[in-house]
């Protein structure tokens, strides 16, 4: 994916985004477009806002906010700024491979970790374990969270649903790695894809394999589809698995599934929290259904 994409750096006006309505009120994104092309994606829609497919636009051309740093140093250094959370990763991921060249979201944790500003950061790179130096300085600085996004551990499942991504159990080494150095570690189920993701035995899968990985906290989240990424998700589906049609047109109506789904599913998460005793180490940070879709 990474290797066909085209990257286009721009200059940023703003690096801090102002969110409302969630349970943070900071967010940054140093990239646009994300090379790891997850089908349910929710910010493939937002590629539509600059005239570009929501398709193969969306993991096809990416771009670099390539004066990010520059931008965010110059706002947390405002005497305005009150050193509120920063959510990195809320729209595409922080580490896709081209973060390797850029080192952009680098050096927005170490512009952060300078002031002391606490971060939580979503992603499914391994290239986190590189930073886990700024990562365990910001933790003790201030407060730092990672949450590794982990829908499922059926490879084959993974291959055809997320095929730009790190393979699944890598990115629980990567966490693994980031626990050992002290830092904050969880995984969010997200998105539970109906049909696909949602079984007791691929729940139990991740659950249990978060725990013994050394996840802090765990949580959760169904598949919704809005206008831009159903069309999306819905050809990809109907090419794939065919045979799931009759089901998303039964719970798909509008964009989310029905409550009482809804409720079910989580309820078996929380129960494999329980059996598995991650609630006992520590709950789920606030991350909106926005944030965790968004991988």
């Amino acid at each position: 994916m990474g290797a066909r994409a085209r990257y286009q750096e721009i200059r940023c006006r703003s690096a801090l985004q102002r969110v409302l309505g969630m349970g943070f009120r900071w967010s940054l994104n140093p990239y646009r477009g994300c090379v790891h092309s997850c089908h349910y994606c929710f910010a493939r829609r937002y590629h539509a806002f600059l005239d570009l497919s929501a398709g193969e636009d969306f993991s096809g051309i990416i771009f670099v906010k390539a004066n990010i740093p520059q931008v965010l140093r110059w706002e947390v250094g405002s005497p305005t700024w009150r050193r509120e959370e920063v959510v990195i990763g809320t729209a595409t991921d922080p580490y896709q491979p081209i973060e390797g060249k850029y080192r952009l979201t680098r050096s927005c944790l170490e512009v952060l970790a300078q002031v002391s500003n606490p971060v939580s950061l979503v992603t499914k790179g391994t290239l986190v374990v590189r930073d886990g130096d700024v990562l365990a300085d910001l933790s003790r600085r201030a407060s730092c969270s990672v949450c590794f996004s982990v829908p499922t551990l059926d490879a084959e499942v993974w291959r055809r649903m997320e095929p730009g991504t790190p393979p699944p159990w890598k990115r629980l080494w990567a966490m693994e790695r980031l626990a050992q150095a002290g830092v904050r570690v969880g995984v969010l189920i997200a998105p539970i894809v109906p049909g696909l993701t949602d079984a007791p035995a691929s729940l139990a899968r991740v659950v249990r394999s978060a725990r013994e990985h050394g996840a802090y906290f765990l949580g959760a989240s169904l598949l919704h589809l809005r206008p831009g990424v159903r069309e999306h998700f819905l050809e990809w589906l109907e090419g794939e698995f065919p045979h799931l049609r009759p089901l998303y047109q039964r719970l798909y109506t509008g964009a989310y599934v029905p409550w009482r789904y809804q409720a079910a599913v989580l309820a078996q998460v929380e129960g494999l929290k329980q059996r598995y005793r991650l609630e006992e180490k520590g709950s789920a940070p606030p991350i909106p259904q926005q944030l965790v879709l968004a991988l």
